[in-house]
Order: C-alpha cells, then structure tokens, then sequence
C-alpha cells in the first residue's frame, strides 16, 4: 500500500451505511478500519492531545482567554474523525493502538478497500424494485454513497496514543447493554424499516399501518428537526459529513452553532434548568465554570432526541477544555436508566479550522419528504388495485 492509497481511502470513507433513528451512522469498524490505516502511513494528521501527568494538567498555561479571565472558547472547529464512536466488538477492553495490531487492521482495510473501490459498470441496467438486496444507502437504489461523505481524515490521538473509539467508560468502549423498555422502543422506531425498501406497500396487504402514513412519523432527521447521529448532541458526535461547530462566548451564555440543519444550542451561564414540563429537541443545558473547564448540565428532552432510543430521561453532561490555542478537549457523559443498564463517557478533540459555517438548509431543499410521501401513496394504489384485481395505478 502506499500512501497516496491510503490518503484516497480515507476521502471514501463509510461505503457501509446503517440507517438509525437519526438518520444514517458509519459502519463503526470501517471507521476504525480506515483510521488505522491512516495512521500507519502517515496520512491521517492526528489530532494530538498534550499528555498528562499528576503535576501537569492537559491545558496550556497561556491558552486565550477572555476579558473576564476565563478561556475563550469562541472560534470554528472541525470534528470529524476516522476514530468510531463505538469501538469494534473484536478489540475489546484496548483502549489504544499499538503499530503491530494497528499492521494488522490494516491488513483488513487493504480488501475492504480493493473491493469498494471497483469501478462501476456505466452501462449497467437500473436496480431491481426495490433494490438488489446488496449492503448501501436504500439498497443501493439511492441515497448517499461515498462520494458525499466528509468524515476527515484525522485519527484521535490523546496522550500519546491512538485511541480506538470515542467511548472510553465502558471500558469495551462500547454503549452499554439496553433496558427492556429501551430496547421496545429501538424496535418501534426501526419497526419502518424492518421489511427494507422492497418496492412495494407491503404494509397494505398487512392492513397498516404503514411506514409512511404522514410526515410525523419519519426519523427527525428525514423531517428537518434535528441533524442526524447526534451532532447537534447533547453529546456532539462526528457523523457523515457536516462536522463544523461555531462557538459564540459571552460572559453569560454559549452558543454553539452546529453546521448540520443549523441547529443552535444556547447554554444558559450560573443559571437553572427550567421547569421540567418544558421540553426541546436540544434539551435544557446550563452551564458554570469550573477552574478553566466549561461544565454544561442538559436535562428536559422531549420524548425522542438526536442520540438515538433515548427518552425524555436523557441527562447529558459534557465538559469542555481549552488545551491550547488550536484544541479543546470534548468530553461527555451520559445518563438514561430508561434507556441504557448504566451510563457511559467518552471523550475527543476538536481542532479549530479556518474556514468558515455556511447555513445548511435543509427545510428548503428537503423535497425528499414530497417524494417519499407521494411515492408511498403511488404504491398503496398500486397494491389496492392488484387485491382487488384491477389494473395497476400507472396502467
């Protein structure tokens, strides 16, 4: 392999794609895959995080700060990552990379790679209805391929070492196992997709209802409400592409402006959680300083959030760092016993970027949800004609 190989493959990242309540999350392994890849050859820049010591904290002593005295977070940071969220099963417990088992991995990466990176038949006839059954976006009928993904090309390096996820607590770096009544409802909000785009309305010869009854009933991020995978957060998490953050400090608030869906997030400063009848997308967060660690409190979610089978028992708390003029350390925890048998952390750098937020308008362009609406009411006339013998909608 060489490194312009790998530079390639890492601007092709995620040719598995998973649909989840919030839309579409990379394949976790590939991620990993990739970045170990990277990282071998050199090509994937690591984010570096200063190391630590009992006598020497993260941060740097003349970091920016504000004219109050506390560190300026204010600026635009980037925070894709070929680093999963979730680490790989067959890792285990190995919180980090050593460049034999990295060697190994890339082995791996090396077959994924040759045999994604096929050339495609031009003259190839159109997909079967409903898709060829083959792993992609929408059975490989539509969607997103790799051509629109914008995962970066960094790899998580903290203390000196690469880390193999984001999650760190759980020590598999994994989400911990689900409760009963979190795990029902992951299955309703996935019950949609249980039977896959066959290209038919199955759910009419099932009497309903169906899928795509009305727009309410669509994930979040196919509505427009919230970004997918949880990159507005709480927790903010690197998804396909879009991964630029705006952070906007007074004295009395944070704002964070989040490039995917625009959504944005007022942090209220020594302040408190509203009452608990009202409720958001984004939730509730407040925020205090403690020394020079941003510390942001969120509570009163709706009944579904960006973090996907969480309920409206969702308490996230994340702290923010300003490690030097370049980084800030993210980090997070998560509570919902309604959801999940324990709570779990993780934690990531963002690296400021020099470019600039442009607004992601997704209400506007989103004629998708016309064309998934009307072709689901096209199928059920299709189907109610066959049942009864007659001619086909199109006939």
């Amino acid at each position: 392999m060489t490194a312009e190989f790998s530079k390639r493959m890492m601007q092709k990242l995620g040719r598995t794609v998973a649909i989840s309540q919030g839309g579409f999350a990379m394949n976790n392994r590939f991620l990993l895959l990739a970045g170990a890849t990277a990282l071998l050859l050199s090509c994937a820049n690591p984010v570096d995080v200063p190391s630590t010591s009992a006598d020497s904290p993260r941060a740097s002593a003349d970091i920016p700060r504000t004219a109050d005295g506390k560190p300026d977070l204010t600026g635009t940071y980037d925070t894709a990552t070929v680093t999963p969220v979730e680490r790989p099963e067959e890792l285990g417990d190995l919180l980090t990379l050593t460049e034999e088992k990295g060697r190994e991995i890339a082995a791996k990466v090396a077959a994924e790679k040759a045999a994604g990176d096929a050339v495609s038949d031009v003259d190839r006839e159109a997909p079967p209805a409903g898709g060829d059954g083959s792993a992609g976006a929408a059975g490989n009928v539509g969607g997103y391929n790799t051509f629109w993904v914008d995962a970066g090309d960094t790899a998580i390096k903290i203390d000196g070492e690469y880390r193999t996820s984001i999650l760190i607590d759980p020590t598999n770096g994994r989400y911990p196992e689900m409760t009963a009544a979190g795990g029902l409802r992951r299955a309703k909000l996935f019950r949609q997709f249980s039977k896959g785009n066959r290209g038919d309305a199955w759910w009419v010869e099932e009497g309903g209802p169906g899928p795509y009854d009305d727009p309410e009933i669509l994930t979040l991020s196919d509505r427009c409400l919230l970004g997918f995978g949880s990159t507005g957060g709480p927790p903010m998490l690197p998804v396909l592409y879009n991964n630029l953050k705006r952070i906007v400090q007074t004295p009395d608030h944070v704002m964070i402006l989040i490039e995917m869906v625009h959504d944005a997030r007022i942090i209220r400063l020594n302040s408190e959680h509203v009452d608990e009848s009202v409720r958001s997308w984004l939730g509730d967060s407040i925020g205090w300083w403690e020394g020079d660690t941003l510390v942001v409190d969120t509570t009163n979610f709706k009944d579904r959030s960006a973090l996907y089978g969480a309920s409206r028992d969702l308490h996230v708390v994340e702290r923010f760092e300003r490690l030097d003029e370049d980084t800030l350390l993210y980090s997070f925890t998560v509570d919902d016993p309604n959801t999940w048998t324990a709570p779990f952390s993780g934690e990531y750098p963002w690296p400021t970027a020099d470019t600039r937020l442009y607004e992601y308008a997704c209400h506007e362009a989103n004629y998708a949800m016309e064309g998934i609406l009307r072709g689901a009411r096209l199928l059920e006339k299709e189907a109610m004609a066959a049942m009864e013998g007659g001619p086909a909608a199109g006939d």
